[in-house]
């Protein structure tokens, strides 16, 4: 992992590109911090702050109806300087809102710009992996994961010094938005027209499934981040002091994973990542749901995050390399998937719960997860061989 990280940093292009990643987390991170202050200040219930927060996934879905339009017009290196930009004041102004409907707007345009944003980020790493003949995404993802990670305990060090959420992204955004400025150069050498087509078109069956893999692993990173520690509470009576270890256990193991993904996707290759990544994920849940004491369901929960850590990489660079489908289609059509299983997984194991009880919301994800090794098992667009990014095919000029 030190020497992967090690050539990744040495890397600056690769660094300026997944310093943007990172810059997603960090933002986010600091906005769940703000969440219980936002929701005090504006006088939300949890009811209609729940469908406030609705609004940012609908901007996704806006982001992704007009993905193809805004990327076979605009290179790929501007939008990612200006969006990510644009992403830190909207989160500042997201945080500070004055009113509900400076907050809505807020709320709609942060995701519309967070999906296109997506879009051309990892597209960007689909090119350079090209160009340098190596592979870069599952790194960049873990930069993602590093800066969820550093964002916590930003948050938790400012609180302590008193310092406010509105200030806190003030300081962060503007660290954030310094250091991408002073990329600028690394980031606008990248002058691809990433798409040249009318409009997404339907997908076909292998599409389709790598867009039900995507949706599971979406669904099960959901589940962990709203459920482990109120199952760890609930379920195991765990001491408060513990019911956050189940979802820190697998953020790191997410994190871990990530940052070794690149070496371990070329070494195994890829339909290996994903089957072996889905199987290891309905295991963790299975421990989970038969978890008697708190430290077994810790285990469960560390055994997700390394299943789930290298399938999303994966599954974004197959989206880039489907033939005759430009990377801003394969993306849109694939992270449907990731989407309506964020959205809709915790609140399908909630709703489970309510009805029986949360073990048996939770394996649910045991029963999605097998079948998504299963689906992954008979998909033609991942590999058994041991390859490069350089000799994956691709049959579609994009720049």
């Amino acid at each position: 992992m030190i020497k992967n990280i090690g050539s990744f940093i040495k890397n600056k292009p690769a660094l300026a590109v997944g310093f943007l990643f990172a810059t997603s987390s960090l933002l986010f991170g600091t906005w769940v911090a703000a969440i219980p202050g936002i929701k005090q200040r504006l006088n939300f219930t949890d009811g209609s702050l729940g469908l406030s927060l609705l609004l940012s996934p609908l901007g996704a879905i806006t982001g992704m109806l007009l993905s193809t339009r805004i990327f076979s017009k605009i290179p790929v290196g501007r939008w990612m300087l200006n969006g990510y930009r644009v992403l830190c004041l909207l989160m500042i102004l997201q945080i500070n809102s004055v009113n509900r409907p400076m907050f809505w707007l807020c709320l709609y345009l942060y995701g519309l710009c967070s999906f296109l944003n997506g879009v051309s980020s990892n597209a960007t790493v689909n090119l350079m992996e090209k160009k340098a003949d190596r592979l870069f995404m599952s790194t960049c993802h873990g930069m993602y994961s590093l800066g969820g990670a550093v964002s916590a305990g930003l948050a938790a060090l400012l609180i302590s010094f008193h310092v406010i959420a509105g200030w806190q992204i003030v300081l962060i955004a503007t660290i954030i938005f310094t250091i991408i400025t002073a990329n600028q150069k690394q980031l606008l050498v990248h002058q691809e027209i990433i798409h040249s087509r009318s409009g997404i078109k339907l997908p076909s069956p292998a599409i389709l499934g790598i867009s039900f893999i995507c949706m599971v692993t979406f669904m099960a990173e959901g589940c962990v981040a709203d459920w482990s520690a109120i199952y760890l509470k609930e379920s195991l009576n765990a001491p408060k002091a513990m019911i956050s270890l189940g979802y820190a256990g697998f953020s790191i193991a997410m994190t871990l994973g990530r940052l070794n993904g690149d070496i371990l996707i070329a070494a195994i290759g890829n339909k290996k990542i994903v089957i072996a990544g889905c199987l290891l994920s309905a295991l963790g849940f299975t421990i989970v749901v038969l978890a008697s004491v708190v430290p077994a369901a810790i285990t469960g929960y560390i055994l997700i995050g390394c299943g789930s850590s290298c399938i999303i990489p994966v599954l974004f660079s197959a989206a880039a390399n489907i033939p005759g489908t430009s990377t801003v289609e394969g993306f849109a059509m694939v992270t449907t998937g990731g989407l309506i299983g964020f959205l809709a997984g915790p609140s399908l194991i909630g709703f489970i719960s309510e009805k029986s009880n949360l073990s048996k919301g939770l394996s649910l994800l045991i029963v999605m997860a097998l079948l998504a090794a299963i689906v992954a098992w008979k998909n033609r667009f991942f590999t058994d061989k041991k390859v490069k990014a350089a000799a994956l095919e691709y049959d579609e000029q994009i720049y």
